[in-house]
């Protein structure tokens, strides 16, 4: 893979046609600003016992809800709280609104659909709907060369191999230092309490790169807080003290720094332009999800 910003590391695209709702309905609620599902306001009635939502009269049960979160503290190590619970509430709600677009226009008797595994057939009709429904202009060069050139202007000299231990308060941060300052190994103790998304992972993260001096706004997305304190560890070297960012707080380790080499735009312009074209198909189908939001009934 390219040695190059996170963006760029990202650059392995699935085909739009093998994206599942459930992977697309995370980026729905938010694409291009629109605002979450937006709806009349339904009767202030209270919702039957074991409904999330009712969407145009069908149930969205509760189950649904408790069952998305213990797939995302599963695989993202996203811990349990209101805000993930509304998160994936709005999802919920917009993967039931495509789907009944793609029912009202008869797509579940379609061929593809019927041959499905019954597991599969829900996100195979909506897939083949929003394929001849969602038509996202298509990515111009001129469009490539400019993401291509804003990445590369958004880069430092040097990049930086983190591994990270996220936590929720900073009495844990403190009691995990003073694990690693007895020996206690960093990949164990990021699976066993880190809430972030480097769990899985033993807290590694992959390469990042930002200007220096850091400066707020030229970080290339890392957290100004992680990035201040990457520029200033040693490679093998944990930071002496906690790093809070946000409502977090963060062991940081450098595992290795090297040089930036940055590619060609010869040998990234295709996968740029797959990685552009699936981000504009992602803004169409949350414009779609949004137009459906507002002449839906929603109750929740």
């Amino acid at each position: 893979m390219s040695r190059m910003s996170q963006l760029m590391r990202a650059l392995c695209v699935t085909a739009f046609a093998s994206v599942s709702v459930t992977t697309m309905v995370p980026t729905l609620t938010h694409a291009a600003g629109e605002a979450a599902p937006a709806a009349p306001a339904a009767p202030a009635i209270p919702l039957p016992p074991g409904a999330m939502a009712i969407v145009n009269g069908v149930t969205i049960p509760q189950s649904f809800l408790d069952t998305a979160v213990r797939a995302a503290g599963t695989r993202a190590a996203l811990p349990d709280t209101p805000q993930l619970r509304a998160a994936l509430k709005l999802q919920l709600i917009a993967r039931e609104l495509l789907i009944q677009g793609a029912e009202r226009a008869h797509y579940g008797s379609r061929p593809e659909v019927q041959q499905a595994a019954p597991n599969d057939r829900i996100n195979v009709e909506v897939q083949s709907w929003l394929r001849d429904t969602v038509h996202p202009a298509a990515v111009t060069d001129a469009q490539v060369r400019a993401r291509y050139d804003a990445e590369i202007g958004s880069l430092g000299k040097d990049e930086y191999k983190p591994g990270v231990i996220a936590v929720s308060n900073e009495a844990s941060a403190t009691m995990i230092l003073s694990a690693l300052r007895a020996g206690q190994p960093f990949d164990a103790l990021a699976r066993q309490y880190s809430v972030g998304p480097t769990k899985q992972s033993g807290g590694a993260m992959p390469w990042l790169s930002f200007k220096t001096p850091v400066t707020e706004g030229r970080t290339n997305g890392v957290p100004l807080a992680l990035a201040q304190t990457l520029a200033q560890l040693q490679p093998g070297t944990t930071a002496a003290q906690p790093v809070q960012s946000g409502n977090v707080w963060l062991i940081v380790r450098l595992d290795s720094k090297r040089p930036m080499q940055t590619p060609a735009f010869d040998q990234v312009k295709d996968e740029m332009r797959k990685l552009m074209q699936a981000e504009a198909t992602q803004v169409a189908v949350g414009q779609l999800t949004a137009s459906l939001a507002r002449a839906a009934t929603i109750q929740q």
